[in-house]
């Protein structure tokens, strides 16, 4: 189903998930393209980003962020075209990126937008590399990594789309980057694509003894996106002083109770305070908003120079998001996942 210009398809949390989503717990709608009043502006949506937080979203428990509520559009970052406008600021025909969520139309009345160049060669890089999974790696790796020349940086799904703009970073500071990514596909693009220096196979059996022979003077910074086994097997190779960005733990967020085995924690504990462990869970625009223009600014540039390459796993169709969502989480995609809802 293509987009409409008499209809608004919209998909909305049909049930909260118990474990893995499933398709029905989304359900595609069509009803009226919203007006906008006063002051206001009509989006139409080109490009919409899929993100592992949106798990946490479909979710009741305590976050960082209100749940969506059933019944209730999915959240999500967009790339939309202003289709109407009597906003002071912005004019029809304007490429924002905007917070429209799983949608072909929604009203904004600009709060939170960024206008893009109209130039802009690949317009769905703003919801990637130059959008904020690019500035989740640029600010969690810097700011609580501090990489230095000559130090070892382990990162976590080193392919998808945060991971993959991690490790390029840190070889632009040059870190001996060693990539943790499921599959040999997908540690050959680590290696052979982005340039990382080596990558392991979190399916391989001996998987904890490959990380450790990669990582022979022990881990600096290790990024964390992903928890479970991988962190397991992170933790002793830490070095004193080790830092530890965390950005996300997609081996968890489908958990419905604790994960079996012994308790772990008394040895994190141990471990943060014999190597004095710097920890540190943050999230990108609560935290760094401020930095916003010093990443688009230096980012832009690096891509510009072909210091930074850009994958994107692109889905055609709003109609596919759900399941498109649900490969994401079991880790399908390889590089920054994308639904193209509309042509532009």
């Amino acid at each position: 189903m293509s987009q409409s210009k008499q209809h608004n398809r919209r998909i909305v949390l049909n049930a909260r998930p118990h474990g893995e989503p499933r398709q029905d717990d989304f359900r595609l709608e069509t009803g009226d393209i919203p007006v906008p009043g006063d002051g206001e502006m009509l989006l139409r949506t080109l490009y919409l980003s899929l993100d592992p937080y949106m798990r946490g979203r479909m979710s009741e428990g305590p976050s960082y962020a209100e749940p969506v509520a059933l019944n209730e559009v999915m959240v999500g970052g967009t790339v939309s075209r202003v289709e109407q406008s009597s906003h002071p600021r912005f004019a029809e025909g304007d490429l924002v990126v905007s917070y429209s969520g799983w949608q072909d139309y929604a009203v904004s009345d600009g709060s939170g937008l960024i206008r893009l160049d109209a130039n802009i060669e690949r317009p769905s890089t703003a919801l990637g590399v130059l959008g904020m999974p690019g500035f989740t790696a640029y600010m969690g790796l810097l700011d609580i990594g501090r990489p230095k020349p000559g130090e070892t940086v382990v990162v976590a799904a080193a392919t998808g789309a945060v991971g993959s703009v991690v490790g390029q970073i840190a070889k632009l500071k040059e870190c001996r980057v060693v990539a943790v990514a499921g599959g040999p596909e997908k540690c050959r693009i680590a290696v052979e694509e982005l340039g990382f220096d080596a990558c392991i196979d979190h399916y391989a059996e001996d998987f904890a003894e490959q990380l450790a022979a990669a990582c022979a003077q022990g881990i600096d910074v290790y990024y964390e996106n992903v928890g479970g086994k991988v962190f397991d097997a992170v933790l002793p190779l830490l070095n004193t002083k080790a830092r530890v960005p965390l950005c996300g733990l997609i081996a968890h967020y489908n958990d419905t109770e604790l994960p079996p085995g012994p308790d772990r924690l008394a040895l994190l504990t141990k471990t943060i305070l014999i190597k004095r462990l710097k920890v540190q869970g943050f999230i990108i625009f609560d935290d760094y908003a401020s930095g916003y223009g010093e990443f688009a600014s230096t980012m832009s540039d690096w891509v510009k120079a072909g210091k930074i390459q850009v994958r994107e796993d692109i889905v055609e169709g709003l109609e596919n998001a759900p399941q498109a969502f649900i490969g994401m989480l079991s880790g399908k995609n390889s590089g920054k996942l994308v639904v193209q809802v509309a042509d532009e």
